[in-house]
């Protein structure tokens, strides 16, 4: 054999033996499985049902095979390594970027603020409490400790006007189970604790279903405007379909729909947001001067 045709023997052999390497049997790259996690806001099963739509819709939209998994917000710095996509509030986004590499993508729009949100320390009128400093000696109940506008907010604006939950509140207390920030507000109307520290946004909802009279309480305080809920992508993911995705998710409208189990179904009313807005993490450093003065992580100190 000729050292020409030799040559020509090995260089087929070297790429048959790396295609082998790379590629599984009966596996081509297409069937791969990219996995969003979406942090559970209320409960797994409600997260779920939400956005199942957005899920199947990007699917689509993508030409990719997609699973999606509900993550409670605790558990959700040890699963970020499983996951290629998430979905997240803003402090689990800027722990995991911090920690994990973890990059934005695209900011949810919801509620009176859109893209942004805040927390509010909240009472009842009738109680005749009117201002943070005669919280001393009183009952809160704060939403998940994760939760950026259900907890570290308020616990900023407590510490500004001098209030210690660990030694100048008689008690507080993080509702258990499911639905955390309705059981908040329902707590406060229902006279269990004096005072409340609930999400803008669950707030909003809550009076436009009639399930509360928003007149009935007093906003103690209310913190600044925060990102809140946002897809974030990890450094598993190719930079093309890392923008693909951004791409479809901006351009999302109302009347974007997806079959999904028998039925046509209205991908942003079902997820119950607006839409997604563009934003650079920069926008993300009020949270992290937000997480310093509380001793949040990422920046707990001991």
């Amino acid at each position: 054999m000729s050292m020409k045709r030799l040559l020509v023997v090995v260089i087929g052999i070297t790429a048959f033996l790396t295609a082998a390497c790379t590629t599984q049997p009966g596996k081509s790259p297409s069937t791969r499985v990219y996995r969003i996690g979406y942090m559970i806001c209320n409960s797994e099963q409600e997260t779920l049902h939400r956005f199942k739509p957005l899920t199947a819709y990007l699917e689509k939209k993508l030409g990719v095979r997609l699973e999606m998994q509900a993550i409670d917000t605790t558990d959700f710095t040890k699963a970020v390594d499983t996951l290629d996509f998430t979905h997240t509030n803003s402090l689990l986004y800027i722990m995991m970027h911090r920690n994990q590499g973890v990059d934005i993508l695209a900011a949810e729009k919801a509620g009176s603020l859109g893209a942004r949100a805040k927390g509010l320390v909240v009472a009842l009128k009738k109680s005749g409490i009117t201002n943070l400093r005669q919280l001393k000696g009183r009952t809160m109940v704060f939403g998940p400790m994760l939760g950026p506008t259900s907890y570290m907010a308020q616990l900023d604006l407590l510490l500004k006007s001098g209030i210690d939950p660990e030694n100048d509140l008689a008690s507080y207390a993080i509702p258990p189970g499911t639905f955390k920030h309705e059981k908040v507000i329902y707590g406060v109307m229902l006279g269990k604790y004096d005072a409340g520290a609930a999400p803008l946004l669950d707030f909003e909802r809550m009076a436009a279903d009639g399930r509360i009279d928003p007149k009935d309480f007093t906003v103690l305080a209310e913190s600044e405007p925060i990102p809140y809920c946002n897809f974030g992508v990890t450094q598993k993911v190719d930079e093309g379909l890392a923008r693909r995705f951004k791409q479809a998710v901006l351009a999302l409208t109302k009347n974007d729909t997806v079959e999904v189990d028998g039925e046509t179904v209205r991908v942003l009313e079902r997820a119950n947001v607006d839409g997604y807005d563009d934003i650079l993490d920069k926008y993300f450093d009020s949270v992290r001067e937000m997480a310093k003065r509380t001793n949040m992580p990422p920046y707990q100190r001991l």
